[in-house]
């Protein structure tokens, strides 16, 4: 075998076999590499989330914690509080949102976008958080503002035909 003639063998075998090969190997670098990122993202956002809960807490007077946001009549100024503390829960949701919901999700996608539709969910249960939503909304994301406002519409249906129940 001449060397021409190893050298277009080599080029076949490269062409045939490694070629494709480093095709896979990147693209299965970038797929992990791109769930990575989604991890760490969500990770992100779930401190963000625990740290607006433990604001919630260290603010336990305005009672954002119980289900339904029962409780005695609140000051002007914790209202105050409360709707500020509001306003950071809509901008975590909505960072959220941009960041990890997209309209067609593989499986690890979606099961990240689930659990914080259903923190949505939990907050849009609470009538003070419905009441003032719209107003929350103003200037945010549109998608996101149609979006957590079906939520909270949904809630509300709910909550009315369980209200005509008992």
């Amino acid at each position: 075998m001449t060397t021409l003639e190893w050298l277009e063998a080599a080029s076949f075998v490269v062409t045939v076999i490694g070629l494709p090969l480093a095709i896979l190997i990147f693209a299965w670098e970038q797929r992990h590499q791109r769930q990575n990122d989604q991890e760490e993202i969500y990770q992100r956002l779930s401190d963000e989330y625990t740290s607006f809960l433990k604001l919630a807490l260290d603010n336990a007077d305005l009672h954002l914690l119980r289900k339904q946001g029962s409780g005695p009549e609140l000051t002007g100024e914790q209202q105050e509080r409360k709707y500020a503390l509001f306003t950071i829960l809509v901008s975590i949701f909505e960072r959220a949102y941009i960041l990890v919901y997209e309209d067609k999700m593989d499986r690890q996608t979606r099961r990240l976008w689930l659990s914080w539709e259903d923190y949505m969910r939990e907050w849009c249960q609470r009538h003070d958080f419905r009441e003032v939503l719209p107003e929350l909304l103003k200037g945010e994301d549109e998608e996101f503002a149609s979006h957590i406002s079906k939520i909270a519409e949904a809630e509300a249906a709910k909550a009315k035909s369980s209200m005509s129940q008992h």
